[in-house]
Parts: C-alpha cells; structure tokens; sequence
C-alpha cells in the first residue's frame, strides 16, 4: 500500500481553504507545508500542524512535496506552476489555467518539455452528475445534438466588490464565473467553432462586464447561447441550482443548462431527459414527451477531484482537464471578449497539446 501523497498548498485563501477541508479527511493523502506571503497564513499552518513558508520556492526546496495544489491569486497561477514544474513536483493548478494565452502556452510547453503531470481544478467536471450528463450525451440519448441553452443570473451582494480587484478590469464575470459554464459547455457539447457576443457593465459602471449574451456554434454543429449577469434577482445558474456548495441557498428545481437533441433532451442539474415514446418514430408535438429522471450518485467534486489528483500525480492516470484542455477552454474566453469588442463572430485560438 502506498504512503500518503506529501501535498503542499501553496495559497492559503478562500480556494486554499477549500482544498484543505477535503483534504484533512483523505487517506491517500495528508498536507504537509503551506505557502502565502499573507498575514492570515501562518496562523493557518500553525492550527493545521504543518510548515510555514511565505515564500513557495523556500518552501519546494526545503520540504520537497510530492504535489502542490496551487490556489494562489489568478495572474500567479502560471508563474507558480512553472516553479513547481522546474521542481519536478505535479500540480494541481486553480482555474483559470492562466489571464492570457501567451503564459498558458508557456505552461503548455513547459508540461511537454518536463512530463511533469498538471490538473487544472475545473472541479465542476468532477461531478458525478455531469460525468452522468456526458454519458448520456456521448451514448446519443439526446440523438444529434442541436440546441443548447446556459444560464447564469444570479445578483451578488455590494459587498462582494468591496475587495478593489474585483471591480478592476480583467476580473469580472466572464473570467471569473462563466469560465466554469463555458468549460462544462466544450465538455458536454465539443469544441466551440466560433463565437458571437455583447457585454455590457452599465448596471454597475465597474471596469468589467456585469452582464453578457453569448452564442456558440459548435464543431459538431449545435447551436448554443449562454446569458449571464451576476447583477440581477434571479435563480438560474450551477451555484444555486446545483447543489455543490451549501454557501449557497439551493433553488433546486430550476435548470442552468437545458441540451436539446434530435431524439431527445436534458436539464441539468435535475437530470431529467425527456423523449418521445421509442414505437413513436413520426412523434412530434402533437404527442405527449415522457420525462425520465437519470440516476446518479451525488458526491462532492472537490474531493473526487483531490482524489483524481493523487492518481494523476503518481502517473496512474492522465488528468482529467489537462493545461491544453483548460488553456482552450481560456481561449474561448478570449474570443467571447474579442468578439463583444469587435462585433464579428471569432474563432478561439488553436492550442496545440
């Protein structure tokens, strides 16, 4: 039996913190040193009985980690995993992969060049309810896949942007909170052909967009738009429909994504796949559509993703969201930008594995 897997965190914030709830109660493996410059940090360490470092380089040579969660600040995210990746330590690297397509491609190539393994923390796939939502999608239970439909309105309290970056530019909505949507979209639906866009921050006046309407047209052909706003009273998004976190108050019969096929179609997070009879083969909306709940295990996905890590990091498995595939999931962010400020449909970026 092996030991437990020496996990440092380097990143002792909200995400941090997160990691370490699920991680205390692993036993494949155990935290063995934090790192963050900040003042809340030491203290931390000390409650959780291990090493203190402000520096995470300090902190690689001195404790030697068999993996790293990195969970620091956004535009560290990179930097930081290429010190662990010159360390030869894997990562498990916070979302988003990267603020541009320039250092996630330095990322991607370092990957490469090290064989050093990183997972990118989309945990959202990790859920076992969407690992269910892919197998109905892949299996054809929806048939061709046409239409697809994603929501995110919700309002976030003033209160949340008493913190000065995230009123800043760079920081808002789309790089923060429909990254995650757009990630889940290119995980159920495929690659994303091309976009089109318009934000617009007029409710708030910050630098960054409080509000956005998107449309995607996928490789494979399907149709999508994903609407979102974290400026308005509303109950449609993964946050407050899902279930994930209990930091949110459930409304759980609303859907956030609706994925509509020829022969079928699913809300998620209900899981509830709707079709015509099988001996109906001219159906149409004349006739009444059954409603099927899929079954599935609910689990939390931050701690099937710590999980998936361990694996990843002793090379008994490929991760889930590598850096390319989180880095193409960046790209898409950065077409839906281009595309608002341009007012032309733009292609995302190719990223090479």
């Amino acid at each position: 039996m092996n030991p437990p897997l020496r996990i440092a965190l380097i990143g002792a914030g909200n995400m941090g913190q997160q990691h370490y709830r699920h991680l205390k109660h692993l036993t494949e493996a155990t935290l063995c040193a934090v790192a963050d410059p900040g003042p809340q940090a030491p203290a931390m360490a000390a409650e959780w009985g291990v090493a203190y470092f402000a520096d995470h380089r300090q902190m690689l040579e001195q404790t030697r980690p068999d993996a790293v969660i990195v969970a620091n600040p956004n535009n560290q995210h990179v930097r930081t995993a290429l010190d662990c990746l010159a360390a030869g330590v894997p990562v498990l690297l916070e979302k988003p992969v990267g603020v541009n397509l320039d250092e996630a491609r330095e990322l991607v190539a370092a990957v490469k060049r090290s064989g050093v393994p990183v997972l990118v923390g989309h945990h959202r796939r990790h859920n076992p309810l969407i690992v269910r939502a892919h197998e109905l999608v892949k299996e054809g239970a929806l048939g061709r896949l046409t239409l697809v439909t994603a929501l995110f309105q919700l309002r976030k309290p003033d209160q949340y942007f008493e913190t000065a970056w995230r009123r800043e530019a760079g920081a808002g909505m789309l790089l923060t909170n429909l990254i995650h949507d757009l990630d889940l979209l290119r995980h159920l639906c495929g690659e994303v052909h091309s976009v089109q866009a318009i934000t617009d921050r007029a409710v708030r006046g910050f630098a960054n967009e409080d509000s956005a309407a998107i449309l995607l047209q996928f490789d494979g052909g399907a149709l999508g738009s994903l609407t979102g706003s974290d400026a308005v009273a509303a109950p449609w998004s993964w946050e407050l429909n899902s279930g994930e976190n209990p930091a949110y108050p459930r409304q759980a019969d609303q859907p956030c994504y609706l994925l509509a096929g020829t022969a079928g179609a699913l809300s998620i997070p209900q899981l509830k796949r709707w079709h015509y009879r099988v001996d109906q083969l001219d159906a149409g909306w004349h006739e009444p559509l059954l409603a099927v709940d899929e079954p599935f295990t609910p689990d939390e996905a931050l701690r099937l993703q710590l999980q998936h890590f361990v694996r990843v990091a002793r090379r008994e498995v490929e991760p889930l969201v590598s850096a390319a595939d989180a880095a193409r999931t960046l790209a898409l962010v950065e077409a839906i930008r281009e595309a608002a400020a341009s007012g032309r449909a733009t292609a995302p970026a190719q990223i090479e594995a």
